[in-house]
């Protein structure tokens, strides 16, 4: 069958199950805007490009799936970078598409052209640029398949303007062949006998999970090696929704926003095993270099694997695989008394987390409205003071999600992210915490929620600063030495609300709480909701202010 390349772009992403893009049109991908018109496949438009690539991300998180997004080249591409590294550093799997002016005048400075392919080579996992449209169904196999493999990652396809014009002959390949990527999914036995004997022999075990539980849908094995082993959990902020937060065996997130105890606990452990992390600087800045302290670590990249601690025992491969076989062996831990202790010390924390003594408590705003939702939900948190109350104050599970930017801490990711989400589960309950300067970077994409009446219920904390920064500012210097977080000017987020003909509550005092929760949850609408909170409600009571 011949036909354009641009049309058989279309019928590659039809044929990898792809409903929905972002994206935002220009002239150098009007052949491919033309296919998608008269396709099955939804677009939406998205206000900014970096949208497109959160909204992707989003979308592709909540379906546990590839997320798709298309921009025109020059700035239209360049706008993407951001939401591409995002994506990237927490191991996000998206398939980018961008346009390119013609062949002929690649390096030519054309209008709107940008080497979209060298600027994000650092953080991209693989990236074409298309020379010949007959090549484009295999790449386009190729990018979803390493997009959605091994270490999940966005995949980037530049094509000239003139390629999608070409006549092709098309046929998309069943197979995928590429040769030097053969991702390692199974573990290697003698390393797994070898974990499960260190195990056994643990005084004080700790597991420490990150995104890679939930990248690998390993969410159930790691809840029977848990309730076999008795091991306390533990995890990054890219794993919060890993484990059952509710489960008597979950301690709490790690590292320099992490629980004191946590942190506490992890020094004092003889073992920790790591499934799905990266242990990067802000999950181990807390923790002391031990030689009494085994590590045993999981992962799928073993370029991960023992570059910021040393590791005993390496396990390169998939965490579901590797829990599976993990789940065949006996165990006999000894740790009664330290499984207590960690329960004890974890219910201490939450009473003084939830007691805070303050006209507007951000965190029982977030328990209460994360009860609200009961059993499922998603919690997009945006960076940010409001990052670590949701991720301290949200109970998270496999079937209540939290999805936030761990990696590169993109402000501004929540909002087009839960929108992104909720788009992929219209029939779920979706909260996006954000402060009021990570609202404002994004917020034109409000529209977009209107205009497809993705119900997304935002919650926006206003305290009139920066305030993660200031708190930095604080601990860095002294109290005094603030500089460059003050908003002089924050418009009425009420009005920006009804201007997008959206229902909003402003609230001042945690005796509004309840009914505020009511009014959002009324319907399933779009909704803002304003908190007005101290400025000196620090991320974590350990970080200082009046907690």
């Amino acid at each position: 069958m011949k036909i354009k390349a641009a049309e058989a772009i279309v019928k590659c992403l039809e044929a990898e199950n792809t409903n929905m893009v972002f994206g935002y049109p220009g002239g150098a991908v009007l052949p491919l805007y033309e296919a998608l018109r008269k396709s099955d496949i939804q677009h939406i438009l998205v206000r900014q490009e970096q949208s497109a690539a959160h909204m992707a991300s989003g979308y592709g998180r909540a379906l546990n799936k590839v997320g798709v997004c298309i921009a025109t080249s020059g700035p239209g591409a360049t706008n993407l970078i951001t939401g591409i590294a995002t994506a990237y550093m927490d191991s996000i799997p998206l398939v980018v598409i961008t346009g390119q002016v013609n062949s002929s005048l690649i390096g030519r400075d054309m209008f709107q052209e940008a080497d979209i392919i060298g600027a994000t080579l650092c953080f991209t996992k693989n990236s074409y640029l298309v020379k010949d449209a007959k090549e484009l169904p295999r790449i386009l196999k190729e990018a979803f398949h390493i997009a959605s493999t091994g270490r999940k990652g966005p995949v980037l396809i530049d094509i000239p303007r003139d390629i999608q014009e070409d006549i092709i002959e098309f046929e998309y390949p069943e197979t995928v062949s590429i040769r030097g990527y053969k991702p390692t999914i199974t573990g290697n036995t003698k390393q797994i006998k070898k974990a499960v004997e260190l195990i056994n022999k643990s005084e004080r075990p700790v597991i420490c999970v990150g995104g890679g539980i939930s990248a690998a849908d390993a969410c159930d094995e790691l809840i029977r090696f848990v309730e076999i082993t008795k091991i306390p959990v533990v995890c990054t902020l890219m794993g919060v929704d890993s484990y059952p937060n509710y489960s008597p065996y979950f301690a709490g997130l790690i590292g320099s926003h992490g629980y004191p105890f946590v942190n506490r606990m992890m020094n004092d452990a003889d073992l920790l095993i790591v499934i799905g992390a990266r242990f990067a600087d802000r999950s181990t800045s807390m923790m002391k270099n031990s030689g009494s302290r085994n590590i045993i670590h999981v992962d799928i990249d073993p370029a991960e694997i023992g570059k910021n601690f040393e590791t005993k025992i390496p396990i390169v491969g998939n965490a579901k695989d590797v829990l599976s076989d993990l789940l065949k062996y006996d165990y006999d831990i000894k740790d009664d008394d330290w499984v207590e202790a960690v329960q004890h010390k974890r219910q201490n924390y939450m009473d003084r987390l939830f007691a805070l003594d303050t006209q507007l408590n951000p965190r029982f705003l977030i328990k209460k409205i994360s009860d609200r939702l009961g059993k499922t939900g998603i919690w997009v948190a945006d960076v940010g003071l409001n990052q670590m109350w949701a991720a301290h104050s949200y109970c998270a599970s496999s079937s209540k999600k939290f999805f936030t930017s761990g990696g590169l801490g993109t402000m501004g990711y929540s909002l087009p992210a839960s929108i992104g989400a909720k788009l992929a589960s219209p029939d779920t309950k979706v909260v996006a915490s954000m402060g009021d300067g990570g609202f404002q970077m994004l917020m034109s994409d409000i529209a977009t929620a209107r205009e497809h009446n993705a119900g997304v219920k935002f919650v926006l904390f206003n305290n009139g600063k920066l305030g993660m920064v200031r708190e930095l500012q604080k601990n860095s210097y002294d109290s005094k030495s603030y500089f460059g977080i003050e908003f002089g000017f924050n418009p009425d987020f009420l009005k920006i609300a009804e201007a997008y003909d959206f229902k909003a509550i402003r609230i001042t005092k945690n005796e509004e709480i309840d009914f505020a929760i009511d009014e959002m949850f009324a319907d399933d609408e779009p909704f803002i909701l304003e908190c007005i909170v101290d400025p000196d409600i620090p991320s974590v009571p350990h970080l200082g202010g009046r907690s």
